[in-house]
Parts: C-alpha cells; sequence; structure tokens
C-alpha cells in the first residue's frame, strides 16, 4: 500500500551507522560548526583547517568505499549518517549534519540534502534539487499481504524513485516508492506525494494534489493521475486572470438539503474572492495619496500597503495592480530607518519623525518585501551578544502578559529571520534564543508564561506569536505537543471568544496555528481537532463581505467596537490565512488554489539553519 508509513524496522542498522559515521575528536565534527547545518556556507566561510578536514574526511570514504563519488567543492558533513552501498554526489552539492543515506543515492551537481533528511533506496536527482529538513524520500515499501505473518517479516518491494532538475521539496516532506518528480517541479512542506508530479507542477497536502503551475504546460492542461486539477489561473506570477469570475454562494447547505460539500464550499468560497479581489483592492486605495488604506475612511498606514501586497499574492499571484511592482519595492525599502525600525505614516502619507515604530512593522514590511522578491535594506535591532539577548526575553512580562512577551521574542526571532541569511547576525543569537526557550517551557501546559496568574487568553495568543517567529519560521519541533493541544484545546472551549458572534481573527488565528503547528508532530486528539476546524471554518465563510472582504471581528462581536466589524484589508489579510490552516487541519487546504507565503507562511524560511 502505497501510503503507508515506509521506515523501516530493523532499528540495530539505523541506530549503528558503520560508514559516515562522526569522525574521532580533532577532526571535522568533533565540534558541530555552522556549515554542518547550514552547508552552503562552506565555500564562503571555512577556514583552511576546516576544508582540510573536510578534505581527509572524504578522501576516507572513498578509501572505505572505492564506488563512491563525491564531486568537486562538494560538501558531506561528518555528522551525516551514509550507509549507501552506491553514492554519487556532483560538484557543490551538499549533504547537512544527521542526514541518512542508505541504498544508491546518486545526486547531479548544485544539489542541497539539509539536516536530518532521509534518502533511502534507489534515489536518482538531477541538477538543482534542494530538499528541505526532516524530509523523506522512501524508495522502498514494506508488503503485507499475509495477515497471518508480522509485516517486519514479509519481503519488501522497491522501484525507485527519479527527481529531475530544479526542483525545491519543503521540510517534512515525504515522497514513497515509485513516483518520479518532474523537472522545475515544487513539493509544499509537509506534503505526501504518492503519485509521479508532472514538470512545473506545485503540489501540497496530504495525498499531494495539485495546487497551481510553477511552468504551465505547452498546449491542453493535464494533470498525473490523482493529483487532481490545477488551481486558478492567476495563481503564480503569471498576470493571468482567474478562470472562473462569477461570484458564488459560500452558505453551508440548509437542513434536509443535499449532503454538505466542504471541499466544494471552499473551492466556491476561493473563487469568489478571487473575482471580487480588484474590487476589494480599488475599494481600499487612496488615488489621490496613491496609498492603500485599511477601508475607506480610515488614514493610510504601514500596515495597509503589506496587507494588500499579502492579499494580492494570496489571490491573485502578482503585486496589486494599483502600483507598479518596482515602485512598490522601492517605497517600502525607503521607510526603514538605518537604525532598523520603520515609523508610521501621516495622514498625508509621508513618515512620522524619529526612529521609532511599531515591531509589527517590521514583519509585515519584511514579508511584503519577501513577496515582491527583495528584502529590508538595513539591519533589524538584533545588534546583542547572547547574553544580553537572554537578560532581554527573561526580563519580558512573562507572569502578567505573555502575549506582550511571546511578541518581543517574534520580533527578534523575525530580525534573525531577516538578518542570519544576510551575514548581518551571528548565528550564535539564535542558539542562545532556542536554549531560552527550551529552558523556560512549561512541560505541563507546552507554554511560555503562567496560566495561573494572567488570562489564558494572553498566555494562548502570546505562544502563537512566540512560536510563528521561532519554531514555525526556522522549522524547529515545538517542545511538548501534546500539552500543547491540550492547553490550547481547553482555551478554545471557551465561549467568551469562540462563540460564532464574538470570534476575532487574533483570537482564532492563535488557536488554529498552534493546533497546526503542534498536529503536526503528534495524532493526539485528532478528531477534536478536527471537528473544532470544520466548526470554525463554517464560522468563518459565512462572514464575506461582497466586495470588500472580512472584517477583523464577527458581525456580531459588539464588544469589538464599530471599527472591528467593518471589512477591510487588515481582516481579510487574516481570514483568508486562518481559512487556509483551518481547511488544512480538515485536509482540505489545495481546494482554495493559494497558500499563504507571507507574515502567516506555512513553510519555514529555506536559508534558516535548521
Amino acid at each position: 500500500m502505497n501510503s503507508a508509513d515506509t521506515s523501516q524496522d530493523e532499528t540495530e542498522a539505523e541506530s549503528t551507522p558503520t560508514l559516515a559515521s562522526p569522525a574521532a575528536p580533532g577532526s571535522a565534527s568533533a565540534t558541530p560548526a555552522d556549515h554542518d547545518y547550514s552547508p552552503w556556507l562552506f565555500p564562503g566561510r571555512a577556514t583552511d583547517d576546516q576544508r582540510r578536514a573536510q578534505a581527509d574526511h572524504q578522501h576516507r570514504l572513498r578509501q572505505q568505499n572505492p564506488g563512491w563519488r563525491i564531486g568537486t567543492d562538494a560538501y558531506l558533513s561528518p555528522l551525516a549518517s551514509v550507509q549507501a552501498e552506491r553514492l554519487d554526489l556532483g560538484d557543490r552539492t551538499y549533504v547537512a549534519a544527521h542526514a541518512y543515506l542508505t541504498d544508491e543515492v546518486a545526486f547531479g551537481p548544485d544539489c542541497s540534502i539539509n539536516a536530518f533528511t532521509v534518502v533511502r533506496g534507489s534515489v536518482r536527482a538531477g541538477t538543482g534539487v534542494r530538499i528541505g529538513a526532516h524530509t523523506s524520500i522512501l524508495a522502498f515499501n514494506h508488503t503485507m499481504d499475509d495477515p497471518e505473518e508480522f509485516i517486519f517479516r514479509q519481503p519488501l518491494t522497491a522501484r525507485g524513485i527519479t527527481i529531475g532538475d530544479d526542483v525545491w521539496i519543503g521540510s517534512h516532506a515525504v515522497l514513497l516508492d515509485g513516483i518520479n518528480v518532474g523537472d522545475k517541479s515544487v513539493i509544499a512542506a509537509g506534503a505526501v506525494v504518492t503519485k509521479d508530479v508532472p514538470d512545473g507542477a506545485v503540489v501540497g497536502g496530504n495525498p499531494a494534489r495539485l495546487i497551481r503551475w510553477r511552468v504551465p504546460p505547452e498546449g491542453p492542461t493535464t494533470t498525473a493521475a490523482g493529483l487532481g486539477a490545477p488551481a486558478e489561473a492567476g495563481q503564480g506570477r503569471t498576470g493571468a486572470e482567474p478562470a472562473r469570475t462569477g461570484p458564488a454562494d459560500t452558505r453551508p447547505a440548509d437542513a434536509g438539503s443535499a449532503e454538505p460539500d466542504p471541499a466544494g464550499e471552499l473551492r466556491a468560497f476561493a473563487d469568489r474572492a478571487r473575482a471580487q479581489v480588484r474590487e476589494l483592492m480599488e475599494r481600499a486605495f487612496d488615488t489621490d495619496l496613491g496609498l492603500f488604506r485599511d477601508r475607506p475612511g480610515t488614514g493610510v498606514t504601514v500596515r495597509a500597503q503589506c496587507d494588500a501586497i499579502e492579499i494580492a499574492d494570496l489571490l491573485l499571484g502578482r503585486a496589486p495592480d494599483q502600483l507598479d511592482e518596482a515602485d512598490q519595492i522601492q517605497r517600502l525599502t525607503s521607510w526603514q530607518r538605518p537604525g532598523g525600525q520603520i515609523p508610521e505614516l501621516r495622514p498625508d502619507g509621508t513618515q512620522e519623525e524619529g526612529d521609532a515604530g511599531p515591531r509589527y512593522h517590521v514583519l509585515s514590511v519584511g514579508y511584503a518585501l519577501d513577496l515582491l522578491g527583495a528584502h529590508l535594506p538595513h539591519p533589524t535591532p538584533s545588534a546583542l551578544t547572547p547574553a544580553q539577548l537572554r537578560e532581554q526575553v527573561g526580563a519580558l512580562p512573562w507572569r502578567t502578559n505573555a502575549w506582550n512577551a511571546g511578541d518581543g521574542v517574534d520580533a527578534l526571532a523575525t530580525g534573525l529571520r531577516w538578518d542570519l541569511p544576510r551575514g548581518r547576525a551571528d548565528q550564535t543569537l539564535a542558539d542562545a534564543l532556542f536554549g531560552w526557550l527550551h529552558r523556560h517551557v512549561d512541560p505541563g501546559t507546552g507554554m511560555w508564561g503562567s496560566l495561573r496568574d494572567q488570562e489564558p487568553l494572553l498566555v494562548v495568543n502570546g505562544y502563537y506569536r512566540l512560536t510563528r517567529g521561532t519554531f514555525a519560521q526556522f522549522g524547529l519541533p515545538v517542545p511538548y505537543p501534546e500539552a500543547v493541544i491540550d492547553t490550547v484545546l481547553r482555551h478554545a472551549g471557551d465561549e467568551r471568544y469562540f462563540t460564532p458572534e464574538r470570534q476575532n481573527a487574533c483570537n482564532v488565528l492563535d488557536v488554529a496555528h498552534p493546533l497546526w503547528l503542534a498536529g503536526r508532530q503528534t495524532p493526539h486528539r485528532r478528531g477534536e481537532i478536527t471537528a473544532l476546524a470544520h466548526r470554525l471554518l463554517g464560522d468563518a465563510l459565512g462572514t464575506w463581505h461582497h466586495g470588500s472582504g472580512f472584517a477583523f471581528a464577527a458581525p456580531g462581536a459588539a464588544d469589538q467596537g464599530a471599527a472591528g466589524n467593518r471589512p477591510g484589508l487588515q481582516g481579510t489579510e487574516m481570514w483568508l490565512s486562518i481559512i487556509w490552516l483551518l481547511a488544512d487541519l480538515v485536509g482540505q487546504s489545495a481546494d482554495l488554489g493559494y497558500r499563504p507565503r507571507g507574515v502567516h507562511r506555512v513553510e519555514s524560511v529555506p536559508q534558516l539553519r535548521t
């Protein structure tokens, strides 16, 4: 059965590597270096001693395994476990720490196999294949034809896996035996691929389905069997119009009507949103100032520009039509002060004086620039020593306002997210941050901050902000995921926040994301999570306002004030991302035809060490 878990039971072989095992003290693996986990750093940062140690390591491996070929400028971490009968690594191909390779593995030039990735069986990959951390590529399978015999005693089957050129495989993906992955394709993080992937396709989900085309096929659109139909033509940066533009009714079926069709409701909602997104954006655009505001009658803000970019990326697959993309990049980059902060806008569209600005501006502007293919011009305020960082994090108000504390950690971590890949911050800061977090998490709740001393809403919402910027963004597992799920589900039963008339985007997001993040690590209480996600999804889909999107708060949430009940860019951006998370929790996110890539992105950042 191709979708079964194909991890072998030969634990002795797995726990006792015999070939590329760690070397002796004083060799390349005695003290892990940055390039063991980020091997692409080796060519530019390795010392002469580290280069000699790597050359000696490769020489020993070739002596022990005469059939192996390791190309010029390739890097094979001494902390990787390679038990391959045949190994062929092309020029400039990197294997990171704790990768596990067995059997017959061949990768062409310019490939990367990141930390904790498993490649087993007969696997052949072309040029420029990049594989995210914790991915499993398993080119064999157990049989289970005889129910009277233990599965581990029954024969294995093996057909092999072939991966083409210029392929990106996201973290935590699983590729199962017998598939071919086409050139220029993308496999989303967490996907389980059981069927062939066509050239140029972007696939995701479990089992993987076609989301959109990175490179549209020539002639009539076709898909590989089992991958489903492509998303709307407007997805991807092609500028194409959506294939269907008529509004669709997304209300649940009445009692006694046809069986509910959740997938159909999601597709209808996405069609409706795409058909109305241009009207929504025009409504929020101030033509006199050439800037976006959240909604008519409000002033222009930094966040509104970024929300507009995020919404256009989600629903159109490109930058907003109101301004040239290059002009939007120039404007956003000009707003950052050399000290890293981004002050708010005045009513006339100019920036306020001084260097102060909300911490969230760095997140929203940085991710908007990401979507436009650019980046923040200046380092964020992360010029700390590890000791200073630990002191700063420890001084946050964990006992009285865990939301504020989580917001502070999110800002620190996101600063590192922008600065680490560009050499503007030191990896020891990330190590210090994650070390502090692991030491101070509550094993009983999975949270940071005391549930006894403050409102659980502050603790759970602070957990979202903290883990969004750290564990999710860096592609690391959260501590105590079962306890997290217990705490969040208990909080989600609070009628003060989660009855339909009392919901708002922050509170629902801060439940949906932790359940999604922790639920990727454990099946704990999966049925309850799915039931809650179905309920919240049904509540959300019915609150879309024709031509103007979502309000931040539910229509009946009187305690949010009139402003929170009015549809605008902030509510629309947040609820589009929330709906994706909830749909993914019920296994139907592919039906939306979009995937959050900005501030609520669901993939870790490829350049960060995981």
